[in-house]
């Protein structure tokens, strides 16, 4: 949001490393520059790399065992398989030109080398930049430094000269805050001895710069003189450039009102940032009144302490990371810090409750989103509830509410990891059980883990009969009969699925009538029974809104696969078609290659068997992507072959093949172009 300041000479260096070297790791004193450096290089290099450059942003990842997944959701990758999301980035970025930003790497410093490490092994095309404060000690490594911005020498700064970084970003940053403002002969010297004072480190500046709406520069170079005069002995700091940042903040913090004092520190325990929602529910009270949140919002944003990010018409804010870092040191108290965390947990709780009942709405690709988006904040959610005593019961909540977000964005191995931890620590019989064992029984089977899925699900029924909990006995109900579909015990899936629809009706659930619907018109289906597929998959679109696109696009699809068995490929292609517009707005690559597949079968039944051949080939990509084996999906698997058998004889091997292979290099987007 804020324009780019200097470091040409540290761009070209940086590029021209990148060049040469695979793995390049700037580093610097906090405030230095470090990020907006990179994320500079990084723009520049877009055309450079035919796979894209991929940013991971860290600071707010505080489990070092989820980096490997952070960098798959950053990536964009759906593995719902049960390998290692290790293994999954290897199979990704095998053939990949690409390079990886991972940004903030000095808390995660062990685990980020062994990874970078791992991943450029398995990548030969593959490029990491990275930022961090210390060296993350690999072999391959090149470290570049950030210095401090370049000043002017103070026996000359009474001739004003722009070619000085510290001193234009003085000025463009005072200009922003007080339009008008420029540095000129009368001023120039007191911004050099600002600039100064302040070691040219770039934060420091811009949190002095803005400080001209309320004094003039003078006032300001005598108070800063002062407090850091004042503050010079017994920092806890040692380094002279990191002591210079702390008594920039210190000075910042307590130019602040008692009211910004306060939501500072409290903003700290947000992961990843906030919105003004968040902020009201969490922060507010015990001396900031929630009215007055926007307004203290609006001034911390103003002082450079906030980070003001847009969403579309949501509005975010984030802290630099060393202002975040000193506002936690601020929540001196256990006791403040506990409180917060609580109100935190509280607030993420509602949140993935509300988006949850989002379901089969007009909203239900907006809850999805702000899932997305608050995924830093709930990881933390979790991570508080999983490591406080007393807590676990909250966490089970937390980890089984949102199974729709775990599913579509295929975080199976996230979710199955937050739910088993849970499930370990909270033993004792409850409905929060109930539900998290039949949501980690469902997400063990869409990762081919069959054993552990009906096992769960078990466990799940047996206890919601014994707490007569029936919305958890549906669902368990339901999860064992897809259990029995993957075994292929069609009859007794198809038994299971209607007990479990029944129950979902009879408790007025209209998310578990909607999916018992989906799933029973695949089963049906395979059983021999098109047309009763065709009467469970009509009555799940008819609960689906037109504006529930994610949902919706479910429901065509699998109306679609019953329309299919029946010969009806008008029909199929038409609802298929628009399950695919409708569901690649939130990127769900599962249900795109289903899409993509049958889409295969109507092409090769009409005679274009070159189009067939070449969406089998992109649906193909994505089944590996997702990490799902083309062997596992029985309810596909004879029209596939049909199709296979049909456009190999028409095409012949060679082309066949040749064709396939095209197929599998389209990018996403491009398999889409081709069939809406």
């Amino acid at each position: 949001m804020t324009s780019f300041v200097d470091r040409r000479r540290e761009v070209a260096e940086t590029k021209r490393v990148l060049r040469r070297r695979r793995l390049v790791t700037v580093t610097g004193v906090a405030g230095v520059g470090k990020t907006r450096l990179v994320l500079r290089v990084a723009a520049q290099l877009c055309e450079v790399f035919p796979d894209g450059v991929w940013l991971v942003e860290l600071a707010g990842l505080t489990d070092d065992k989820l980096l490997p997944e952070t960098v798959a959701d950053a990536l964009g990758i759906q593995d719902q398989s049960a390998r290692s999301t290790v293994d999954t980035l290897f199979g990704y970025l095998g053939d990949k030109q690409l390079l990886l930003v991972l940004d903030n790497c000095e808390h995660l410093v062990d685990t980020s080398a062994v990874l970078a490490d791992a991943l450029l092994g398995a990548a030969p095309g593959l490029r990491i930049l990275a930022t961090s404060r210390q060296a993350l000690g690999t072999t391959s490594e090149c470290l570049l430094e950030v210095p401090p911005f370049p000043m002017p020498d103070l026996g000359w700064a009474t001739r004003p000269s722009k070619s000085y970084a510290a001193v234009r970003l003085f000025a463009e940053r005072a200009a922003t805050a007080l339009p008008g403002f420029r540095v000129d002969a009368t001023n120039y010297e007191i911004v050099a001895q600002i600039c100064h004072r302040l070691d040219g480190i770039p934060l420091a500046i811009e949190l002095a710069a803005v400080r001209v709406r309320a004094m003039p520069i003078h006032q300001m170079l005598a108070r800063l003189g002062d407090y850091f005069e004042y503050l010079a002995e017994g920092s806890r700091v040692s380094a002279p450039r990191l002591q210079t940042l702390r008594t920039a903040i210190d000075w910042s913090f307590d130019l602040c009102t008692r009211e910004e004092q306060l939501l500072w520190a409290r903003a700290s325990v947000f992961a990843d940032g906030f919105d003004v929602d968040a902020a009201e529910a969490v922060c507010s009270g015990q001396g900031v009144a929630r009215q007055a949140i926007l307004d203290l919002v609006a001034g911390l944003v103003d002082k450079s302490i906030l980070i003001r990010l847009d969403h579309g018409d949501q509005a975010r804010y984030r802290m630099p990371e060393p202002i975040r870092q000193y506002g936690q040191e601020r929540l001196i108290l256990p006791c403040q810090q506990a409180a917060l965390l609580a109100r935190h947990r509280d607030h993420y709780r509602h949140l993935v409750q509300d988006a949850t009942r989002e379901w089969l709405g007009p909203n239900e690709l907006e809850g999805l989103a702000r899932l997305r988006r608050e995924h830093a904040n709930i990881r933390a959610a979790l991570e508080f509830c999983l490591t406080t005593p007393g807590e676990a019961q909250a966490g089970l909540e937390i980890a089984a509410t949102p199974w729709t977000f775990w599913i579509l964005t295929g975080s199976h191995r996230e979710g199955r990891r937050w739910l088993n931890q849970a499930l370990k620590l909270s033993q004792e019989p409850s409905s929060a059980r109930a539900n998290a064992l039949w949501v980690g029984g469902w997400l063990a089977l869409q990762q081919a883990d069959t054993a552990a899925g009906r096992s769960m699900a078990q466990e799940s029924r047996a206890l919601a009969q014994r707490l007569r909990d029936e919305s958890a006995l549906a669902h368990a109900t339901r999860i064992s009969g897809m259990a029995a579909f993957y075994q292929n015990h069609l009859l007794r899936a198809v038994t299971l699925l209607e007990d479990a629809l029944a129950h979902h009706h009879a408790i007025g659930d209209p998310a578990g009538v909607w999916i018992a619907l989906l799933q029973l018109t695949v089963a049906t289906a395979v059983l021999g029974d098109p047309e009763g597929a065709v009467t469970f998959g009509e009555e799940c679109l008819a609960l689906s809104e037109t504006r529930a696109h994610l949902s919706r696009s479910w429901a065509l699809w699998s109306l679609g696969f019953a329309k299919w068995l029946t010969g009806d490929r008008q029909q199929t292609s038409r609802l298929t078609r628009e399950a695919i517009r409708l569901g690649h707005q939130l990127g769900n690559q599962w249900g795109i290659a289903h899409s993509l597949e049958i889409l295969a079968w109507t092409a090769a039944a009409d005679g274009d068997n070159e189009h067939a051949a070449r969406l089998l080939g992109a649906a193909h990509k994505i089944w590996e992507s997702v990490g799902t084996p083309t062997a596992t999906l029985r309810h596909l698997a004879p029209s596939h072959a049909q199709c296979v058998k049909r456009a190999r004889q028409a095409l012949g091997n060679d082309k066949f093949a040749a064709t396939f292979h095209q197929g599998t290099h389209l990018t996403l987007d491009e398999a889409i172009k081709a069939v809406i």
